[in-house]
């Protein structure tokens, strides 16, 4: 009986000596803790995970797992790495015994230059192999991953909105009109509404209807039923430019403004962006009239600048030569055919006149 007694002891004894060294074996490491140095970015930017071990360590081995869509790896420090495209493994052992332990490693990312939408993401992190830094106590795997979200997003342009026609509005005639939408990077939206507002108008009888068609091939007035789906439509992305034509109808003489705004459905249809437009709608006959008078005042213009300003072509060569002979008179005449006459028929006379005088001379 005795001898049963000190069996059975013994047994727990060497149990629970067992479980002691078993559970001295492996025990959590939960002070492990990742960090991120920034948790937004934008394309081309780079991030490092920093994992802190909370003691120190002789032995471990971590993964950092990626999406390789997204990012691309960069480096690493606290071990060897290998990357094999989705997680990167960084491997380390104090092979001088626990003189050279480590708190701490990292490894650094960097987002892709070519997104041009918002990418929320994580980096999972998980670990095996690890130790203390004299190797006397082992550690469990990190087998449920530790994860950090970070979310690349490019640095958007803001949108704006045009409204392009050409030439005059007419009161109660259909205006051809474009709504333009456009970005050169604009932030991505699932479902987007264009709201049409008239805040402005000559009197309260004025109406107002912008016109546009869809691709049910039905007509709706932007004003009363807006633009897009129920659930809106999709927006953004690099060198966005939406044209939306329609026809305006303004039912009075005079100033009206027109207000457009983007409206964000899924966010509680917050604004996007707004633009307000002023729309000066004339009378017919005042335009006609106005363009009448533009085309006489034109040829008026045409006929004087002819006349005055233009150059001389060939055929008023001759005309110009003799008004500018006319306005230009010289001072001195020039000597007639006449004149020239006169004088010789008088040297003539006079030679004349001596030689008969000399002649009578001889004969006394």
């Amino acid at each position: 009986m005795k001898k049963l007694l000190s069996f059975i002891i013994f047994f727990a004894l060497i149990l629970f000596l067992f479980q002691i060294n078993v559970y001295a074996s492996s025990v959590p490491l939960g002070s492990v803790t990742v960090n991120l140095s920034q948790e937004k970015i934008a394309p081309g930017e780079t991030v490092k995970v920093n994992i802190e071990f909370g003691e120190e360590l002789g032995a471990y081995t971590f993964d950092v797992a990626y999406d390789n869509s997204i990012f691309e790896y960069v480096s690493s420090e606290g071990g060897t790495e290998n990357d094999n495209g989705s997680r990167v493994r960084v491997t380390y052992y104090d092979s001088s015994g626990g003189s050279n332990p480590r708190s701490n490693m990292s490894v650094t990312f960097r987002a892709k230059a070519d997104l041009v939408t918002t990418n929320p993401s994580d980096f999972s992190v998980t670990a095996e192999g690890l130790a203390n830094s004299d190797a006397s106590q082992d550690y469990d795997d990190i087998t449920s991953p530790i994860k950090k979200s970070i979310t690349v997003e490019p640095k958007y342009v803001d949108y704006t909105i045009k409204l392009n026609y050409d030439g005059n509005i007419i009161a109660d005639e259909e205006k051809e009109m474009e709504l333009i939408t456009e970005s050169s990077l604009g932030k991505n939206y699932e479902n987007v509404k264009m709201k049409v507002e008239v805040t402005k108008k000559p009197s309260d009888s004025a109406t107002v209807k912008l016109l546009a068609t869809e691709r049910a091939k039905q007509e709706i007035d932007l004003i009363q039923d807006g633009w897009g789906e129920p659930d809106g439509y999709e927006l953004g992305g690099k060198d966005v430019k939406q044209i939306l034509d329609i026809r305006g109808l303004f039912s009075e003489v005079g100033d009206y403004t027109i207000k457009v705004s983007l409206l964000d459905v899924d966010s509680g249809s917050s604004e996007i962006t707004t633009k307000t437009f002023d729309v000066a709608v004339k009378n017919k006959e005042t335009v006609d009239n106005n363009e009448n008078t533009n085309e006489i005042e034109n040829e008026v213009v045409e006929d004087n600048t002819n006349e005055i300003v233009g150059g001389v072509n060939d055929n008023d060569k001759n005309n110009t030569t003799n008004v500018e002979n006319t306005e230009k008179l010289p001072e001195n005449l020039p000597k007639t055919g006449m004149t020239q006459y006169v004088y010789i028929i008088t040297a003539i006379a006079v030679l004349g006149s001596g030689y008969l005088a000399l002649k009578n001379t001889k004969k006394e």
